[in-house]
C-alpha cells in the first residue's frame, strides 16, 4: 500500500475483509510515524518512508496507490520499473497527459493496471449496468450522476499544484466514468460544456461545476460536483433510455434512518454515522456496510481475480485516461464558457458513431409520437404524418 491515510485505510479494510487470502504485506507513508502506525494497525511485515523500497519489496506482488494525485505518475513508474502489478486510485492523473504517459509505462512493461473507480462497482451500480446492458432502458439517450459534499478530508486535496484541480477533478472522474458505463464506453465523448466557480472556500481550484459531456451518439452525460454541499454526502445516479428510468441514491436515502438526541451516557451522540456526515446528533442516514456499499468490495474482488486470470479489470488505466481527456476539456470550456472539444490520441472504441433514428411507425402513413390514457377515458394518440410532416391527435 502506497498511502497510509483515509483512503489507504478504506482499501486495506477491503482488501483484508473480501475474499480472506489478500494482505497488505507493506506500507509506504512519507512520514515514518504513520507508516508504522499502519503497519501496526493493519499487520504489515514491513513499512517505510522510501517508496521504491516498498515497491521493489520481494514480498510484494501487487502495488496500491492511494497517494495525492501528484505523485501517482512516480509511483506508476517506478511499478513499471520493477514489473509490478498496479492498480491506482482515481484520478489517474492530474491531467489528460500524466494519464497517458502512465498507461503507456504499464502497458510497455506489460504489467497489470486497474484504474480504482470505486462508485463504478456499488451494488446499485452493478444492479442498474446489468439491466442497461440487458437493454431494459432501450437505448440511453441521458446519463447523469452527481456527488457533493463539504469538501475532501486531507490538505493536500486543496492545494491546486498537488490536486491538479477542484472538485471536478475530485468528484468529476466518478461521475463521468458512470455515465460513461451507462452510455456505452466504446462511444466517443465528443465535447464538453462546463460551468465551474470558488463559491465558497478561499481556494485557488472550484469549489463547485456543473457540466454536459456529449457523446457522439448523440447521448449526454451530466456532471454535477460540490465541495460546498451541506448535509453529508450526496451521491445520485439518473440513466434515462428510450424504454425505461433508473434513478439510484447511494448514501443519504439508503433506507436506515434515525433520530438522537445525543443524550446518551458520554452526552455526545453516535461516535460515527458515515463519511463526510457533519453531525451526529439529530436526524441520522448511517451506512449499513459503508465498503461493501461504496464498491470496495466488488473492485478488489475484480482486481484481484482479474490479475490472476491475465484478464482486464472492468477499469482500466485506459479509463483513467478518458476521464482525465474530459475533464481536461471540461476546465477549458469552464474558462472559455465554450464547448470545448475532447482530445483523446488514443482511442479504442468505436468509429464515426452517427445518432440513431428511433421513430416509430404507426402505420406506413404516420409516425407515433404519444399514445396515452386522458383522465377522462380516452384512449389517444399524437401522430405525424411522414410525408407532410403534419402532428395530429386522434381518439382510438
Amino acid at each position: 500500500m502506497l498511502g497510509s491515510g483515509f483512503i489507504g485505510r478504506f482499501y486495506a479494510e477491503s482488501i483484508h475483509g473480501q475474499r480472506g487470502r489478500d494482505r497488505v504485506v507493506a506500507i509506504y507513508a512519507r512520514r515514518d510515524e504513520s507508516a508504522q502506525k499502519f503497519a501496526a494497525d493493519y499487520g504489515c511485515d514491513f513499512w517505510s518512508s522510501n517508496m521504491e523500497e516498498v515497491i521493489a519489496h520481494p514480498d510484494v506482488n501487487m502495488v496500491c496507490i492511494a497517494l495525492p494525485n501528484n505523485i501517482h505518475e512516480q509511483a506508476v513508474m517506478l511499478c513499471a520499473k520493477h514489473k509490478k502489478a498496479v492498480v491506482s486510485t482515481k484520478p489517474l492523473g492530474r491531467n489528460g497527459e500524466e494519464a497517458l504517459r502512465m498507461m503507456k509505462a504499464v502497458e510497455e512493461a506489460g504489467i497489470f493496471a486497474g484504474y480504482l473507480e470505486d462508485l463504478c462497482y456499488t451494488p446499485k451500480f452493478l444492479k442498474s449496468l446489468e439491466s442497461v446492458k440487458n437493454g431494459s432502458l432501450g437505448r440511453i439517450i441521458w446519463a447523469k450522476s452527481r456527488e457533493a459534499h463539504p469538501g475532501p478530508h486531507s490538505e493536500w486535496f486543496w492545494d491546486i499544484e498537488q490536486a491538479g484541480g477542484g472538485c471536478i477533478l475530485d468528484l468529476g472522474c466518478h461521475c463521468i466514468e458512470i455515465s460513461r458505463n451507462f452510455i456505452g464506453k466504446d462511444i466517443r465523448p465528443v465535447e464538453v460544456m462546463c460551468w465551474a466557480d470558488t463559491q465558497v472556500k478561499p481556494i485557488d481550484a472550484e469549489d463547485h461545476a456543473i457540466a454536459l459531456v456529449r457523446y457522439e451518439n448523440g447521448a449526454i452525460g451530466q456532471f454535477e460536483v460540490s465541495w460546498t454541499f451541506r448535509g453529508g454526502m450526496d451521491l445520485r445516479d439518473e440513466v434515462m433510455g428510450t424504454e425505461g428510468t433508473i434513478w439510484i441514491n447511494n448514501f443519504l436515502r439508503t433506507g436506515f434512518e434515525m433520530f438522537t438526541t445525543g443524550q446518551n451516557s458520554e452526552g455526545s451522540g453516535e461516535e460515527y454515522v458515515a463519511e463526510k456526515a457533519e453531525s451526529n446528533t439529530g436526524w441520522l442516514f448511517p451506512v449499513g456496510d459503508e465498503v461493501n456499499d461504496l464498491g470496495y468490495n466488488h473492485m478488489f474482488t475484480d482486481m484481484f481475480n482479474s490479475a490472476e486470470k491475465g484478464t482486464e479489470p472492468a477499469e482500466t488505466f485506459y479509463d483513467g485516461y478518458v476521464v482525465n481527456a474530459v475533464i481536461d476539456a471540461a476546465y477549458k470550456s469552464a474558462k472559455t464558457k465554450l464547448w470545448e472539444k475532447v482530445e483523446l490520441p488514443v482511442w479504442r472504441g468505436k468509429e464515426g458513431v452517427t445518432k440513431p433514428s428511433n421513430y416509430v411507425s404507426y402505420n406506413e402513413d404516420y409516425y407515433l409520437i404519444k399514445k396515452e390514457v386522458t383522465h377522462d377515458g380516452r384512449n389517444k394518440l399524437i401522430l405525424k404524418d411522414k410525408i407532410s410532416g403534419r402532428i395530429t391527435e386522434r381518439d382510438i
